[in-house]
This record gives C-alpha cells, structure tokens and sequence, in this order.
C-alpha cells in the first residue's frame, strides 16, 4: 500500500515539474495525474492552471480549510514522517496487517497533500510569456496569498518580498498598467515595489487623470515604507560637538545629578544622616556646529532606479536634520537641480525622466560651484560609472577629492547591495584614496553619520 501511494504521489510531482520547466503538457503524465486526482475525490479543476485557487475554493468550500499550513515544514513529530517505522515495528510484533492499514492512510493523504501543493505551485511559479491582463494580475494576487497561508510565513496581505516581488514584478512588467491604474479597485489591490515604480515613473508622462492619480498614490506609499526603513538607519544621528565655552542652561532637564551629590559629599553630616547641598551643576548640552553641506549626485540613467529612488528619500531624511544643507542632482545627459524638493522624494521623483545616456561632466558643471567651504563638505556621487566621457569625470571627481572635499562614490544604492562598476572608474577612485562604496544603503548611512558627526 505504501509503495503504490508513494508511487501516485511521485506522478503528481513529475507532472509539476514537467510544467514549470518545459509549460508544455505530456499526455502520460496528465492522464495519470488525472486518474489520481479523480481516485482521491479532488475535482479536476485542481490540475488546471487557468483556475484560481479561489475559483476553487468557492465551488468545493471544504478544501479552504485544507491550505493553510499545507506547505509549512511537518513538526518533528508528525505522524506522516513516521509512518513507516510503526509498519516495520507492527511486522516484528505480528501486527503486520493494522499498521499496513494506517500508513495506507497516511500515504492517502500526502498524495491529497501533494495534489493541493502542486496546484499552489503551479499556479505562482507557471506564469509564462506574453502580455499579462489586469484579471490575470489580480488572480496571482488572490492566489499569492493563498500561498502565503499555505506557507504559514505570516506575511502581512499584500506585501511580498523575495522570490514572490520578483514574481509580481516580472507580471507587472508585462501587463497593461495603465488599464489597472484607471480602475480604482484594481489599483488598490497593486503592490508598491521597485519593479512597480520603476514603471509608473518611466509612463508618468502618459498618465492623466484617475490613473494618474492612482500612480501618484502607488508611489507615495513606497516612498512612505521605504523612508520608514531608512529613518531608523539614521537615527540618533548628531551633528557638532558640545561648546564648553557657553554655560548651560539652568534648567531641571539638564541637571547632572551624580556630579552634583559628588562635588556636595563634603557637606554630608552623619548626625543627621543627610547630604546638605549648596550647589548645584548642569550638563552642557551646546553644540558649536558649522553647517555641514552634502551634495548628493545621482545617475537616473536606467540602469539606476533603485538608487535614484533610495537616493532621494534618504537625502530627505538628512536634511530634515538641524545643520544639515542637502542639495540633490540628477543627471542622465542632462543635469537637473532638484534641491527645491529635497524635502520631498514623493515631488523629486515625480520631476525625474528615467532612461537615456550618462554625463557626468553635466552633473559637474552643476556640482562643483556648491562646494563653498570644502573641508565641510562631503560629495556623494552614485552611478555604474559607465561614462562616454571617463577621463574627463575622473579628472573632475578627482579636483573635487583634492579641494579637500569628501567624495564618496557609490556604485549603487540598493536594498540588497547588487551593483555593477565600471572597473577603470574603480581601480582609478580606489587609487586616490577613495574607493567606491559597496552597494548596500547601510554603509552609506554610516559614511554620511561619521562625517556629520
């Protein structure tokens, strides 16, 4: 019995994987498929993958209870993983004939088991090629989040990373958006993430009423949950050092209270077993501070979306900072002064045009006049580097580096820290003493709170 279970649920994933690496089906292994699926009394409709799992659901309501937790790791003691050596223990005992009659039972259900998963599989993991509709676009939502129950990762509706972004992503990619965005409940149902962005920022110019407004709202609620990871990167971040040449201020708040009983032990009485105080002392809590300028230049060629996105909401953190004067360039072969919206990345990225060539001497040109005190001024410059014109960048990058000036090159600015350099740009910047700063958002948080402090 266990053999024959074993086998039929072997057939149920050799069909799964047939259709995820070739999309084309094999008529053996669907009419076998078929015959299980029929045997164990789940409908037919769980091997087809233009049916949704909530079609599903809706017409055979029982089977709901059945997906959540279906593809979670088994705990250690579940009985279906131990199935085998209670046969082979009911053999030695001489009760050969009842164990072989429960691990059939327990093989019946992996092969149920196994017959739901691959339905779950197929339907995220089969997307294939083409043009994707927006019915099509909310169908892998729907069945996303079927998923994630089966999973049991508690990930919170609507919000996917990892494999399952990627996923959503590539759809988006293919679908007709602008047909989504004009439609208010589908728009709703969208997921904001880089790939998503990406999109509604490069057909901005295309968009009008609903559906732009839509797209304005998309992207406002990634800029909002991005910030919201950036901002606890940067907290607690100080700028200046304390001014011991101001007294501090007599105020309740600012009273140091161990230097206070310390500087008053002298007039401790042991006869009244009480500390007279007759003065008092205060923290220092002014700060001489020079403002500190960060010019942040970004390449919004499109190779650089995720930078462009993390740039300009982290440039707005910073300068919501006291003593902190941001200015922000974006430059393709053109360059643009978005420092008037510093404050607002939702306003910058609606003013950039992603796409196009790379010149950085553009970007210079505009730069450089801001470095006005160079020993208070630290240059963030976040590209692949790939210039028509290499040597004349590198030659003003490298003015900037010997003003006194901090330059620090960035080769992107990612959430996972991917990045491609161009090498030339690389050795030549790691040669003068400033080498281009790994990807991840974090070191550049770090580099920026150690010069400001």
């Amino acid at each position: 019995m266990t053999n024959h279970h074993e086998n039929r649920r072997q057939v149920l994933y050799w069909r799964l994987l047939a259709r995820l690496f070739d999309g084309q089906e094999q008529a053996a292994l669907e009419r076998s498929s078929m015959a299980v699926v029929d045997d164990i009394g789940l409908p037919a409709a769980v091997l087809d993958p233009s049916v949704s799992v909530d079609t599903i659901v809706q017409r055979f309501p029982e089977l709901a209870d059945e997906l959540p937790g279906l593809l979670a790791p088994p705990a250690q003691d579940d009985p279906a993983g131990s199935a085998d050596d209670a046969a082979d223990q009911a053999d030695r005992t001489g009760q050969a004939d009842t164990a072989g009659d429960a691990a059939g039972q327990v093989g019946a259900d992996e092969v149920r088991r196994a017959a739901l998963a691959s339905k779950l599989l197929l339907n995220i993991f089969a997307t294939g090629t083409g043009d994707v509709s927006a019915g099509q676009l909310a169908n892998w939502q729907a069945d996303a989040a079927w998923y994630q129950r089966a999973c049991g990762t508690g990930t919170a509706p609507g919000r996917r990373d990892g494999v399952l972004g990627n996923i959503e992503g590539d759809l988006v990619r293919r679908m007709r958006l602008r047909e989504v965005l004009a439609d208010p409940a589908l728009a709703r149902q969208l997921t904001p993430s880089m790939s998503l962005i990406e999109q509604l920022l490069r057909d901005k110019s295309n968009l009008s009423g609903v559906a732009l407004a839509n797209a304005k709202a998309l992207i406002r609620r990634f800029v909002d949950e991005v910030a919201e990871v950036l901002k606890t990167q940067v907290q607690q971040t100080s700028v200046g050092t304390i001014d011991r040449s101001i007294p501090p201020k007599r105020v309740f708040r600012n009273l140091d209270l161990n230097r206070t009983i310390w500087k008053n032990l002298p007039n401790w009485s042991p006869t009244d077993e009480r500390l007279y105080v007759d003065r008092l002392f205060y923290k220092q809590t002014a700060k001489r501070t020079t403002p500190a300028r960060l010019i942040v230049v970004v390449d919004q060629s499109g190779s650089m979306v995720d930078a462009m996105v993390n740039c300009t909401i982290l440039a707005s953190i910073f300068a919501g900072l006291p003593k902190v004067d941001v200015h922000l360039v974006a430059y393709d072969t053109r360059a643009l002064d978005l420092t008037p919206w510093v404050h607002d990345p939702f306003e910058v990225l609606l003013r950039t045009q992603l796409g196009g060539g790379t010149d950085g001497m553009a970007a210079l040109e505009l730069a450089r006049p801001k470095i006005v005190d160079p020993h208070n001024t630290v240059m963030v410059w976040i590209s692949d580097f790939y210039e028509w014109k290499s040597q004349e960048v590198f030659d003003g990058l490298q003015a900037v580096h010997r003003s006194g000036a901090k330059l620090i090159p960035v080769g992107s600015v990612s959430s996972g820290g991917q990045q491609s350099v161009n090498p030339w740009f690389r050795q030549r910047l790691k040669d003068q003493g400033t080498p281009v700063l790994s990807g991840h958002v974090r070191k550049l948080v770090s580099e920026l709170k150690n010069f400001l402090n």
